[in-house]
């Protein structure tokens, strides 16, 4: 391409913040304690939720059989709206949720939350077997057990889902340093992690 030539038109690979729906799956009171490096996953999952904000990304939260395990944790502060609950463990039985989100034009859902190898994946499958095109926030995901989540991770990626992190969500829903909330999006990037949770991811 010449010098002179426009650039060509964005990558659909890339998250898009007018394409995307960001999916919080399952981050309730008795499962998030008993996570490795729960500390730094829940901040993973704040720092989504708050661009999302700044950047007009819908959201959906699901809650399973929220009576046995809880509500969704009070630090993520989402709103009721947002928040369904469920008995299946893919969000496929909220498909009535996302409907309205697909109709005006969503096609990329961003999948965070618990745990990685039940609930998510199941949820990524479903997902992309019915048109979505799926990312999967690895530093946004876990599970109990190392060997689970590792396995989760490259079954994902075999079945064609795309892996990518929170910090590259963040740009990619930014796209462009001229974009009004690019200071705020900065200032998410640089936002210092938690101290360690004592417990190895």
């Amino acid at each position: 391409m010449s010098s002179q030539q426009e650039p060509s038109s964005r990558s659909l690979r890339l998250a898009s913040s007018q394409r995307s729906v960001l999916l919080v799956v399952d981050v309730q009171e008795k499962l998030l304690p008993i996570m490795p490096s729960s500390r730094h996953f829940l901040w993973n999952v704040q720092r989504l939720l708050r661009a999302a904000d700044l950047l007009g990304v819908p959201r959906l939260v699901t809650e399973q059989y929220p009576e046995r395990l809880g509500a969704t944790v009070a630090e993520l502060s989402v709103s009721p709206q947002t928040v369904t609950s469920k008995r299946m463990f893919s969000c496929r039985e909220c498909a009535d949720r996302l409907r309205p989100m697909w109709d005006a034009g969503a096609r990329q859902a961003i999948i965070c939350g618990l745990e990685s190898h039940v609930c998510v994946l199941q949820t990524a499958l479903d997902l992309e077997n019915t048109g979505w095109q799926v990312f999967v926030v690895v530093d946004a995901i876990s599970a109990r057990r190392r060997l689970d989540h590792e396995v989760a991770i490259s079954r994902l990626q075999s079945s064609g889902c795309t892996l990518i992190t929170v910090e590259a969500v963040l740009f990619e829903w930014c796209e462009t340093s001229l974009a009004p909330a690019f200071k705020s999006i900065s200032q998410l990037v640089r936002e210092p992690p938690p101290e360690t949770d004592g417990v190895k991811p």
